[in-house]
């Protein structure tokens, strides 16, 4: 162990200061259990913060009839039958309690007159169950944790990027650091890990991730350590991202202005949904809206920057002032524009990660003993669709229980892991890339990599373009062993960048390999070359270096559910000539 090293032990460790993270810290201090959270960013500026629409609960008050059997019910039609049933009957049932411990912990609700909390349709939703506040409702559920922890005093340590999973004999016993500003590494030693760090969207061009983040982190450290990936190729492309200015493409429009009535309209002004799914229409699924736009701009209807139009300036101000304050906000900073009268030019972003690290539905527990998986990081609830709205609350639902499994296998532990191999091998990992100094530049071999995802596996895909990225892929790869890292006084920014590529490379080959093998369109993974859903394709796809892409079989559907499951999902709209 060196000078610049520090080394600090607790019961569980938490990766990732998103929503995710901060809920397991809470229940873990709640129940008398030591706990560490690390992130790379401030904790009030985790991805959390920037989810805008809502938060799923069939709390029943507005739509008396709603129930959690429902939720789930809509759940797993709009997954497309690859959600995993228990995993989603466990998020419906536990929604209520999470939107009772949000209120616990200070989170202010928009309600309704009378008290009752507000809930607003979302699409492909049954009734109306998503809850919010304003359209900012992630930053306030952020807040809400960030100051629970603190009340409880947890430990937080921001600006750590967490290099390795450290582990022995299958089980893992804590992880490697450094810090973003000085370098200072860190061994941290824990009985259990939580991996709260987030998705893989940052790997296409426009994506409304932001530039440090969603790399892909999560998979490389689970991989790494001896876990799996599922459904890597599941990836939610969201209607309505911003295309201008260019340092902010990708910036998203909440859903909820198309909840609140938004329009969608194409060049020529017509309102394209009409031919995508003419009942819902700008309250269609996610993926359907996407693909519509998509296709729109692809048959040369598309607005002068390559996008679409969505309106929301028929509706009253009074609405858009108190119903969508951040996108108000949001386009009068960024291109002066006012919504009240003009406008939003809107693109298909990389939103949401679907698939994640392979986890168990009870406890979120992966194949390494000790190592669980939350929040986007984790896989099950989604399937080939997510419901918006849905994510927030597998945040509070998995935050809870995984932190209460985690506790447990701490508390039962007889002895300590530790090996020296791991640590040593975690120092040299870091150790060689600061000293390395190639030819090949890591922002641009990202870059590299951000061209290709978007090139060849965005929101059509096809079997050329697929084995295409795996050919830019492996030349990438090469390319990166060539680096040159440059940690100088402004900080570890380069290092830090380093990591993220590499989980870069690994989050996209685990994307196209499992792209290339669901040769069918289903939900968000539309294939121009096989456009009809393949029954025999129903099933989740698992992903791993040394193996590649399995089939998995999924569990059938709850009798009480499957009744509730009104009809098939439709496929009229999907990849409209």
């Amino acid at each position: 162990m060196s000078a610049n090293e520090r080394r600090i032990t607790t019961s569980v460790l938490v990766i990732g200061t998103g929503g995710a993270g901060l809920r397991a810290a809470i229940e873990l201090a709640e129940v008398g259990t030591d706990v560490l959270v690390i992130g790379k960013r401030p904790r009030l500026d985790a991805h959390t913060s920037l989810a805008a629409g809502g938060i799923n609960a069939a709390l029943g008050t507005m739509d008396p009839a709603d129930s959690w059997q429902q939720h789930a019910a809509d759940t797993i039609k709009e997954s497309y039958f690859l959600a995993d049933p228990r995993t989603v009957e466990i998020v419906a049932k536990e929604a209520e309690r999470g939107i009772a411990d949000l209120v616990r912990f200070g989170m202010d609700f928009a309600r309704e007159d009378d008290g009752r909390i507000s809930q607003r349709f979302f699409g492909a939703h049954t009734y109306r169950r998503t809850a919010f506040a304003g359209d900012y409702t992630g930053l306030a559920i952020q807040r809400a944790l960030v100051t629970r922890a603190e009340q409880l005093d947890v430990r937080i340590l921001d600006g750590l990027y967490v290099t390795r999973i450290l582990v022995k004999d299958g089980a893992a016993f804590g992880a490697y650091a450094f810090d973003l500003t000085d370098g200072t590494r860190y061994l941290l030693h824990a009985d259990a890990v939580i991996l709260a760090a987030g998705g893989h969207t940052r790997i296409w061009r426009r994506t409304s991730s932001r530039r440090d983040e969603n790399n892909g982190d999560s998979f490389r450290l689970a991989v790494d350590a001896g876990a799996r990936l599922r459904d890597a190729e599941l990836v939610q492309f969201h209607p309505s991202g911003l295309l201008e200015p260019e340092n902010a493409a990708g910036t998203l429009v909440s859903e909820a202005a198309r909840g609140e009535g938004g329009i969608l309209r194409n060049a020529l002004g017509e309102r394209f949904m009409e031919r995508y799914d003419p009942e819902r229409m700008e309250l269609s699924t996610r993926d359907r809206v996407a693909l519509a736009s998509y296709s729109e701009i692809k048959a040369g209807r598309g607005t002068p920057h390559g996008g679409v139009w969505l309106d929301v300036s028929h509706l009253p101000r009074e609405t858009i002032m108190t119903r969508l304050p951040r996108v108000y906000q949001t386009l009068l900073e960024l291109q002066m524009l006012d919504i009240t009268t003009d406008p939003i030019e809107v693109a298909p972003t990389a939103h949401y990660s679907m698939g994640g690290v392979w986890v168990r539905p009870e406890d979120h527990g992966t194949d390494v003993d000790g190592l669980y998986a939350i929040g986007e990081a984790a896989s099950g609830l989604h399937g080939a669709n997510r419901l918006g709205g849905n994510s927030l609350i597998e945040l509070l639902v998995y935050g809870r229980i995984t932190a209460r499994a985690a506790a447990e296998h701490s508390a039962c532990l007889q002895t300590h892991r530790r090996s020296r191999e791991a640590e040593d091998e975690a120092r040299e990992e870091v150790r060689a890339l600061v000293v390395s100094d190639g030819r090949e530049n890591v922002r641009a071999l990202q870059r590299a990599v951000r061209d290709t995802m978007t090139e060849h596996a965005g929101v059509v895909r096809d079997e050329a373009g697929l084995l295409a990225g795996l050919l830019d892929v492996e030349e990438i790869e090469g390319r990166a062993e060539s680096v040159g890292i440059h940690p100088d006084i402004a900080g570890f920014q380069d290092l830090a960048h380093a990591f993220d590529l590499k989980a870069s490379l690994l989050a996209a080959r685990a994307t196209l390999e499992c792209a290339l093998e669901r040769r069918e369109t289903r939900g968000c993974h539309n294939r121009g070359d096989h456009p009809d859903l393949d029954p025999d394709l129903q099933v989740n796809l698992v992903w791993s270096p040394a193996i590649g892409v399995v089939r998995e079989e999924i569990a059938p559907v709850p009798a009480e559910l499957a009744r509730l499951i009104r009809d098939e999902v439709s496929t009229e709209g999907k990849l409209v000539e």
